[in-house]
C-alpha cells in the first residue's frame, strides 16, 4: 500500500474519491469551494479536555509525545468530542530539537527549559540533522492516525526556526527575547547558522509527517510578533521560507501562524504557505488585504471569548465568518490556542454553529 500526497491511503498511488483530500478543510486551504467553513482549534488535542488530563496523568510531556498509542488517543479525543473538521498531531515544538541532540525538558508550569543555551558556533554544530529513525514514534503515530481518522484530515506540526531559536538561546520561555535579539543583532553570522540548522531539522521533521500521511502541515512561529517587519524579513523570513518552500512538492497545504503578527502578515504570506493564520488582533478582512488574494486565511476567535455568555460567543462567531468571506478560503479557528480552563462544551457548540451558519450560506449559493 502506498500513501498519496494528500494523506489518503491508496493501493494504486492515486487519490481515492472523497477522503481527506476532498474534505472541507483541505478544500478551504486550497481555496476551493467547500460545503461549509471548516473548523478546528489550535491546542485542541488536550488542554481543556478531562479525558486528556486523565490519560496524561503522571506522564511527562516529552514522554507523552514519544508514545505512539498515547499520541494517537490524544489526537483523536477532540475529533470524537467536538466533531472538528481536522485533527492536529499531538506534539510539542521542541520534539525535533530534542531528537537532534539538544538537552532539554518541558517543565510543568514553565515550558521548555534548555540545559545549555546556545551561545557559540560549537553549540550550533551540536544540533545534528535528524532522520525518520530519530522520530520513528512520530512516523508510527501518524500512520496509526491516518487509519483511525478515515476521511478526517490530519495536520502535521512543527515550530518555526525563529521560535525554536528563541527557546534555545534564552534557555526557556521569554517575554522580552532580549538574549535572542542580542545574538541576532550582535552576531548575524552565528544567528543565520543557528536558524539554518533549525530549518533543516524542522523540514526533516515535517517531511517525516508528510511521508507518513498527514493531509496538511502547520508551521508555528509563536514568537515572531516580537519583531519589526524589517527584522523579520532580514533575520527570519529566509529560514521560514526554507522550511515551507522545502515542502512545495509535498502536495499538502502549508499553514503558517504567529502571534502578534498583524504587521508581519504580508511578509509571512511570502514565506511559502498556502494559508496564513491570523490571531484575534486583526480582522480577517483586513488581514486578507495585507496577505493578498492568493492565500487562504485561518482564524481568529479570541480564546478568551469562550468564557463569555453564549450570545457574545455567537455574535463573535458570526462576525468572524462574515469577515472571513473576504478571503478566497477560510478555516475557522481561534486566534491562538485553547486555554486550559475552557469549557469543552462551548467548543462543541462553536463547531456546530460554524457548520450551521456556513452550511446554510453554502446551500443558498
Amino acid at each position: 500500500m502506498t500513501t498519496d500526497t494528500t494523506g489518503t491511503a491508496a493501493r494504486d498511488g492515486a487519490p481515492r474519491p472523497g477522503g481527506p483530500a476532498d474534505s472541507a478543510f483541505v478544500r478551504a486551504c486550497q481555496r476551493r469551494p467547500a460545503p461549509h467553513t471548516p473548523v478546528w482549534f489550535m491546542r485542541q488535542a488536550g488542554r481543556s479536555l478531562p479525558e486528556y488530563r486523565e490519560i496524561r496523568a503522571n506522564v511527562p510531556m516529552l514522554e507523552s509525545c514519544r508514545r505512539p498509542e498515547l499520541v494517537t488517543e490524544i489526537t483523536l479525543q477532540p475529533v470524537r468530542r467536538h466533531g472538528v473538521d481536522a485533527a492536529i498531531l499531538f506534539s510539542d515544538i521542541v520534539v525535533p530539537v530534542a531528537a537532534a541532540g539538544v538537552d532539554l525538558d518541558i517543565v510543568p508550569g514553565t515550558g521548555p527549559v534548555v540545559a545549555e543555551p546556545v551561545r557559540t558556533a560549537d553549540d550550533v554544530e551540536r544540533i545534528r540533522p535528524i532522520s525518520r529513525d530519530d522520530v520513528s514514534y512520530v512516523d508510527e503515530a501518524v500512520r496509526q492516525l491516518v487509519v483511525e481518522l478515515g476521511d478526517t484530515p490530519l495536520i502535521g506540526f512543527a515550530g518555526a526556526p525563529f521560535t525554536l531559536a528563541s527557546y534555545l538561546v534564552e534557555g526557556g520561555p521569554s517575554r522580552t527575547h532580549a538574549k535572542t535579539k542580542a545574538l541576532m543583532y550582535g552576531d548575524e553570522e552565528l544567528w543565520h547558522a543557528l536558524c539554518g540548522r533549525l530549518a533543516e531539522v524542522t523540514l526533516s521533521f515535517l517531511r517525516v509527517q508528510v511521508d507518513a500521511g498527514v493531509s496538511a502541515v502547520q508551521l508555528f512561529d509563536s514568537w515572531a510578533g516580537a519583531l519589526s517587519e524589517a527584522d523579520y524579513r532580514r533575520y527570519v523570513l529566509p529560514h521560514s521560507t526554507a522550511v515551507l518552500g522545502g515542502l512545495a512538492d509535498a502536495g499538502v497545504p502549508r499553514i503558517h501562524f504567529g502571534v502578534g503578527t498583524g504587521e508581519l502578515l504580508g511578509a509571512m504570506g511570502e514565506a511559502g504557505a498556502d494559508v496564513v493564520g491570523v490571531d484575534w488582533r486583526t480582522p480577517l478582512d483586513v488581514a486578507t488585504g495585507r496577505i493578498g488574494p492568493d492565500k487562504a486565511v485561518q482564524g481568529n476567535l479570541d480564546p478568551t471569548v469562550l468564557f463569555a455568555p453564549w450570545p457574545v460567543v455567537e455574535a463573535e462567531v458570526r462576525r468572524i465568518l462574515t469577515q472571513g468571506r473576504a478571503a478566497p478560503g477560510h478555516v475557522f479557528n481561534l486566534g491562538h490556542g485553547v486555554l486550559p480552563e475552557t469549557d469543552p462544551d462551548v467548543l462543541t457548540r462553536v463547531v456546530a454553529l460554524v457548520h450551521e451558519l456556513s452550511g446554510r450560506r453554502a446551500d443558498q449559493g
